[in-house]
């Protein structure tokens, strides 16, 4: 027969030992211990607010902020509604680039308002090649003539005439954006046609400005003369291939081009109403 195992004898439990008395400086910190741990997880649930708000809410309140900023200085040389109105037709603008820029996957920064200067969205990511740049660079005067039309539209139901002005304004700001000269909107999308455009565009903005000198102009010559200077520069095998565009897409871009600056140049003119 096998040994039956016997089970050990169980161990006595340890004594209990009375609690030990805290000091006086003990008892004296810790009502400030315990305000301490609140404090710490108070903080930790305010990094994760902060995080959260600097994640999604800044761009609002960037693109919100400024827009306001931008309503204040317009208003105080035009008036309250026609500088929102103003302010909204710019932002209409910017929602073009954003959503032909989301459209090809491209990241971009929430839209920040520039008073005097409109408002900047800014690529994070360069375009793949000059089709993408001259999509996304028409796409703001597209939408924005839309917002212009409905202002027109919005002027024949109510006979308003700030809405006629807000209109001829609209169709005025999105056919300058049109000219070929970098960084306006034009200066992109002439990328899908001929970078060389870029030469017309400085020699008639600088006749223009010659006659009406002004210091947005002059910054805007500026700001585009790194991108003219590189015409002449050797380029690589890779900025080469950024410039090719099929032959169909090149048409395309020509025809919403030109057309584009006909229909505005069409539209200030029935929107333009003669000073008596």
């Amino acid at each position: 027969m096998e040994p039956v195992p016997v089970n050990p004898p169980t161990p006595a439990p340890p004594p209990v030992l009375p609690p030990k008395k805290k000091t006086w400086w003990q008892k004296l910190l810790a009502p400030f211990a315990a305000a301490g741990a609140m404090l710490l997880k108070l903080l930790s649930q305010f990094k994760l607010v902060l995080f959260a708000i600097l994640k999604f809410g800044w761009p609002i309140l960037k693109t919100g902020g400024t827009m306001l900023i931008s309503v204040w200085v317009y208003a105080q040389i035009w008036g309250w509604w026609f500088a929102v109105g103003f302010v909204l037709l710019i932002f209409v603008h910017e929602c073009g680039h954003l959503l032909v820029a989301k459209i090809f996957g491209l990241r971009v920064s929430a839209p920040m308002f520039i008073p005097f200067m409109g408002a900047v969205i800014l690529l994070k990511e360069a375009p793949r090649n000059a089709w993408v740049e001259a999509c996304v660079g028409i796409g703001g005067p597209v939408l924005g003539s839309v917002g212009a039309l409905v202002c027109a539209a919005i002027y024949l139901l109510t006979g308003n005439p700030m809405y006629c002005a807000l209109a001829y304004t609209g169709f005025f700001l999105n056919l300058f954006n049109l000219a070929p000269v970098s960084p306006l909107d034009g200066g992109r999308i002439v990328t899908a046609l001929s970078p060389w455009l870029w030469v017309v565009g400085y020699v008639v903005m600088g006749a223009y400005a010659i006659y009406h000198p002004t210091f947005i102009l002059f910054l805007i010559m500026l700001m585009g003369l790194p991108r003219l200077f590189s015409l002449f520069r050797a380029k690589s095998a890779a900025q080469r291939r950024y410039f090719e565009v099929t032959t169909p897409q090149r048409f395309i871009m020509a025809g919403m081009y030109f057309g584009l600056i006909v229909l505005l140049g069409f539209g200030m003119e029935l929107t333009f109403i003669p000073h008596n």
